[in-house]
């Protein structure tokens, strides 16, 4: 299991669009990938899921992955934070 703590800089935080780009992203790796904000859970390859976690900039999040690229999702998805 992968994970990495991030924080959201960007003005809108993880918004439609966003979020919509992130799932895109996650969807690509055969790993789970989860995202959780002061204790919620969700599936990053879930885009309702993902929005009801209501990130905004300045929210820290953590982005854990779990499968045989594990590794490579988080680095990615940290990355589009």
């Amino acid at each position: 299991m992968a994970s990495v703590e991030v924080t959201f800089t960007n003005e809108v935080g993880l918004h439609a669009r966003p979020a919509a780009l992130f799932t895109q992203a996650a969807s690509r790796f055969a790993a789970t990938v989860q995202v959780s904000k002061a204790g919620a859970e969700a599936n990053a390859k879930s885009l309702l899921s993902l929005l009801k976690l209501d990130v905004r900039k300045g929210d820290t999040v953590t982005i854990s992955a779990d499968g045989e690229d594990a590794d490579d999702a988080v680095d990615e998805l940290a990355a589009l934070v």
